[in-house]
């Protein structure tokens, strides 16, 4: 879309709607959203007769848009126990550097080879999701939850180079490792992903908005979506039975899955 468009009432209309469900859904279950909102602010513009965005655009709004739903949805979960600063410190600052790691050693790598991580991460979460879980019984104290900060830190390292890679924040497969392999309680997990994704998102949306990818007026609307979705998906997913939480999580994971493999066997 090029930058000259005058954006019409509709336009921006259809992004805020676009920002405000993919935020909505983020709150709700303790992802970043980047994986609903990227192929909605793809392919939604265009199929309603509207100026389309072009990838780097997408990925650009969406650096931005993550970074704002995330903070937003971490400050409706700030009350209530939820947040698990040890969690949060640990697997944020490993998040943070691998995915450091990962954005510069993306620069070496085939186009294929950044879909198949990105195929391979989405598909691990998705079985994960799937195996037995532990520590979520609904009335386990939360200010007595612990879990292994070694491994903790090491599973955040990998998934943050492996993140770092594809570019994207993450909490789609920090979410299923810390609520399987942690054993950490879901709700306490989608509000500590939050608050990782947001330490994870930093870093993106600085390199996009300092190589020029992001575009004022929309990321502005995407914004405003983002303040007002995220904490009311929060607020809901407060209230939800934690195993539909689970399976709204593992079908966006798995929609996700299926579309990168079917597009690398489509090469």
């Amino acid at each position: 879309m090029g930058r000259g468009v005058i954006m019409s009432f509709t336009f921006l209309i259809t992004l805020f709607l676009i920002g405000f469900v993919g935020s909505y859904i983020s709150g709700m279950v303790g992802i970043g959203g980047s994986i609903i909102k990227y192929p909605m602010l793809l392919y939604i513009p265009p199929l309603v007769g509207l100026a389309a965005f072009s990838a780097h655009e997408v990925s650009g709004l969406n650096a931005i848009q993550v970074l704002f739903a995330s903070i937003s949805g971490v400050l409706a979960y700030r009350k209530g126990s939820y947040l698990n600063k040890d969690l949060i410190i640990y697997m944020g600052a490993s998040v943070l550097v691998g995915g450091l790691f990962g954005s510069f050693f993306s620069n070496f790598m085939p186009e294929i080879g950044i879909n198949a991580v990105y195929a391979i991460l989405a598909t691990i979460a998705v079985v994960m999701m799937f195996l037995p879980k532990s520590n979520d019984d609904g009335v386990t104290d939360l200010s007595e939850v612990t879990f292994n900060k070694p491994l903790a830190s090491i599973l955040a390292l990998i998934v943050g180079v492996a993140s770092g890679i594809v570019g994207a924040a993450g909490a789609f497969v920090l979410v299923p490792i810390m609520i399987v392999v942690l054993k950490i309680p879901t709700r306490m997990t989608i509000a500590s992903s939050l608050a990782i994704t947001f330490i994870s998102s930093i870093g993106t949306a600085a390199g996009k908005i300092a190589t020029g990818q992001v575009l004022l007026i929309p990321a502005i609307i995407m914004v405003i979506a983002s303040i007002i979705g995220a904490p009311l998906g929060a607020r809901v997913g407060k209230k939800m039975n934690t195993k539909y939480l689970q399976w709204i999580l593992a079908a966006l994971i798995l929609a996700s899955a299926v579309k990168i493999w079917f597009e690398l066997f489509s090469l």
